[in-house]
């Protein structure tokens, strides 16, 4: 699954770039300003950026700038001018494309996924295996059995390694102490509040950058716990 950072201080049109992409098999991670976008790009392994131009902070092209210091992903500006010569700006600062608002979202689409097959075309990044997942900076590699976050393996046990791969492959959907116990331990869920919670607190520990507080593994409180969708 491809991971697209969505940049705009205006909501509605972010909400609504999910929408179409998120039906399309990607992954969406939304960001309001420029300055956000630079950090939400440090902390994700992003394939694609969708960025407007008039933004507060840091505006679209500004950050264009600074993101094409050392990093060569695909970017498409979207912006409300559609002069020729506020064209030429966007790609001079560094966009490999450029949609004027407001926008086909089958066109939007379609752009999208050609800068993507360019992208994988050319050597830039390999194609995500069907059995490899990821969500921001965790992955998970199943096929080598491999916990990684932000690049750096994570050692887990074969139960952890288990819940976590059940977790990210739905990543959003909420799953009660039961379905995780009877799809783990592969046995009726009796009395297994404190079994998973113990092994969700030894995930958290191994995963979170603050535990207390995880960006990753949450709770739904009465229930169950799910993988954040980023």
């Amino acid at each position: 699954m491809y991971n697209i950072l969505v940049c705009d201080d205006d909501k509605e049109i972010v909400e609504a770039i999910d929408i179409y992409l998120s039906k399309e098999g990607y992954n969406v991670i939304k960001a309001y300003d420029g300055l956000e976008a630079i950090e939400k790009l440090k902390s994700n392994e992003v394939q694609l950026l969708l960025i407007d131009v008039m933004m507060p902070k840091l505006d679209g092209l500004r950050a264009t700038l600074k993101i094409r210091e050392n990093s060569s992903i695909p970017i498409i500006i979207l912006s409300a001018k559609s002069e020729d010569s506020d064209k030429v700006v966007g790609l001079d600062v560094g966009a490999d494309d450029y949609i004027t608002k407001p926008f086909n979202p089958l066109e939007l689409v379609a752009r999208v996924k050609s800068q993507i097959r360019r992208y994988t075309q050319f050597g830039n990044i390999a194609e995500k295996k069907s059995n490899t997942y990821v969500v921001g900076g965790l992955e998970i590699d199943d096929d080598r059995k491999m916990v990684t976050v932000d690049g750096e393996p994570v050692k887990v046990t074969p139960y952890e390694y288990n819940i976590l791969l059940l977790l990210i492959k739905n990543p959003g959907r909420v799953y009660t102490i039961e379905q995780i116990y009877e799809s783990v331990w592969n046995e009726p869920a009796i009395s297994a509040d404190n079994t998973v919670a113990v092994h969700i607190r030894h995930i958290r520990e191994k995963i979170e950058i603050n535990p207390k507080e995880p960006r990753y593994l949450k709770v739904v409180w009465g229930l169950g716990y799910k993988i954040e969708k980023m």
